[in-house]
């Protein structure tokens, strides 16, 4: 398990991994109930804690990946094959799912939804 001392939303399982390009990414599990996520539920691989605010309601659930310096942020939510990577940034109540992609210096924030095959 990884976590710092200062995030107290979730951790991620050292046990449960992937490996997309070479880089590690690791499941997360909540450590505490908030916004629709209730205490012990698996969310989606991050790269690193930098990659998921802790002090935000954002979630990453199913197989979804966030990797490099791409942030979730607020309260967005992303879900099902989705990817964010690169600088990307997904923030306010933006919503990603189903297979699309969100990379390099993309921003999404306020109510955008991306879905399918974007």
């Amino acid at each position: 398990m990884l976590t710092s001392k200062k995030n107290k939303k979730y951790k991620m399982l050292t046990n449960d991994t992937v490996s997309v390009k070479g880089v590690r990414l690791y499941r997360i599990q909540a450590l505490e109930s908030f916004g629709h996520v209730r205490k012990g539920t698996l969310g989606g691989y991050i790269q690193s804690e930098a990659n998921l605010r802790y002090d935000d309601n954002c979630w990453i659930y199913d197989n979804a990946r966030v990797y490099g310096n791409a942030l979730i942020y607020c309260n967005a939510r992303i879900h099902g094959k989705a990817r964010v990577y690169g600088n990307a940034k997904v923030g306010g109540n933006a919503y990603v799912t189903d297979n699309a992609r969100i990379y390099d210096n993309a921003r999404l924030y306020d109510n955008t939804q991306v879905f399918q095959e974007a």
